[in-house]
């Protein structure tokens, strides 16, 4: 390495996860169904009938894993909020008890000296509101707000971060365009809406925050860098057509105040004509900008594939992941200077970064030993790094995940964790990776120097 690796004392080492893919108990203590409770009980939606009543027990068991997290050294933690923990119906009578365990849960970690970062949504919109149009309705802008205010304040202060959608191209694209996830349309028309309802709703929630809120509040989005499969013109222009709409699509509307032009060209007579007042709305100032980096996709044009007409393609000699990512560090570095450079350097956290690798159900001697993600979160660590070097303004990483949990449609049979979860006796043991994330957290990155 030509550059020594260490990183400054305020850095944020954290762990990451989300309500419903850990909590359990979705309908505990008065809370009401969110959409992924609905879609886990409908047939043949979730691999191996797997569902979130259980997962990881952790709306019982935080505390446990709170002095799991002081024990490995994490110094932040985030962690999404459950709207309909929190408000039954959506909207209306606040749930007393929904909103006291988040206030529990954030008081023990402030006195086990983690910070907390709260998302206010992370995929599980109350089923009322689905039933109401859910984010195809203009009046969930409104919705949303109101939610959010409820939060902020009961826990503005003691939380001092705050995002307010967790990677809203994977709530359209999955939820809307393609159907694998709630709430299961299949739909090029809704598709476009229910993304420009969530930059709405994003909107509504900043300005809310600004009249409640004394902290900082982001946005969190899912980035990959799209790579040209070849120089020629097709590849570069489905290239394009990639990024826009799962890059920009949601980042230039909040940060430029437009949405890129390929859009239009995406989804044709499906692509509304936006007013410019909610694009007033959605560009609200944010004070940081929130990334999750998995992967990188190399793109080619190809005709039958709808609706970009490109097509990735699988690397010769690559590693890739359980969930079939290829491992790319690099990329990490690209997408951070990528966005430093279009947005102007906005302050950075790695919201989400980690891989699905094969780990046994049950750990043998209170070992689990993984050097797949061992070797995954070494390089990607030291290629955030390097765009820290370059002058990308990063503040913090987040391991995804804390635990393994509930992976939404591939329910448990995909382990992300640090920590594994016996699902059977809810067992915690800390991989490998929990250790050697340990270790750069006390060294500050410093370790990673050595051979």
């Amino acid at each position: 390495m030509s550059t020594r690796i260490k990183f400054p004392a305020n850095f944020l080492w954290g762990s990451a996860t989300s309500a419903f893919q850990v909590e359990g108990s979705p309908l505990a203590d008065g809370a009401g169904p969110s959409i992924w409770q609905r879609f886990c009980h409908t047939p043949n939606m979730v691999r191996d009938g797997d569902n979130g009543d259980v997962a990881c027990d952790h709306y019982r068991r935080y505390r446990e894993d709170i002095a799991l997290m002081r024990e490995l050294g994490l110094n932040a933690y985030r962690f999404s909020i459950s709207w309909s923990r929190v408000l039954p119906s959506g909207r209306g009578t606040v749930n007393a008890a929904g909103l006291d365990f988040y206030e529990r849960l954030v008081d023990t970690l402030l006195q086990h000296g983690i910070e907390p970062m709260v998302t206010l949504f992370h995929w599980d919109l109350p089923a009322a509101l689905d039933d109401r149009g859910g984010w195809l309705n203009p009046d969930i802008a409104g919705w949303f707000a109101d939610y959010a205010t409820v939060v902020f304040r009961r826990l503005d202060g003691r939380v001092k971060l705050w995002a307010t959608l967790n990677e809203p191209w994977v709530v359209t694209d999955g939820g809307y365009l393609h159907g694998a996830l709630a709430p299961g349309h299949r739909n090029r028309f809704e598709a476009p809406i229910a993304a420009h309802q969530l930059m709405r709703a994003h909107g509504a929630a900043v300005k809310a925050y600004r009249g409640e809120g004394k902290h900082r509040i982001g946005v969190v989005v899912n980035l990959e860098p799209k790579y040209a499969a070849s120089e020629g013109d097709a590849d570069r222009a489905a290239t394009a057509r990639a990024d826009a709409y799962m890059n920009r699509q949601f980042l230039d509307p909040m940060l430029l105040g437009k949405y890129p032009e390929e859009l239009a060209e995406i989804f044709g007579e499906a692509w509304p004509c936006w007013p410019a007042g909610d694009l007033e709305l959605i560009k609200q100032p944010l004070d940081f900008v929130g990334i999750n980096y998995y992967t990188r996709n190399v793109t080619r044009f190809d005709r039958d594939a709808w609706p970009l007409r490109a097509a990735p393609v699988r690397q010769k000699r690559a590693t890739y992941t359980e969930t079939g990512w290829e491992v790319f560090p690099q990329g990490l570095t690209d997408i951070l200077i990528w966005v430093k450079q279009r947005y102007g350097n906005p302050p950075l956290y790695i919201t989400e970064n980690g891989a699905a690798f094969f780990d046994p159900p049950t750990a043998q001697d209170d070992r689990i030993d993984d050097p797949l993600r061992v070797d995954y979160l070494r390089k990607h660590v030291a290629a955030m790094h390097a765009a820290i070097e370059a002058g990308a303004d990063l503040r913090g990483y987040f391991a995804w995940s804390l635990l393994d949990n509930f992976e939404w449609s591939h329910g448990y049979s995909k382990r992300f964790g640090i920590v594994h979860v016996d699902f059977e006796t809810q067992k915690r043991t800390p991989k490998n990776s929990a250790r050697l994330y340990s270790k750069i957290i006390a060294s500050h990155g410093t370790m990673l120097n050595e051979p």
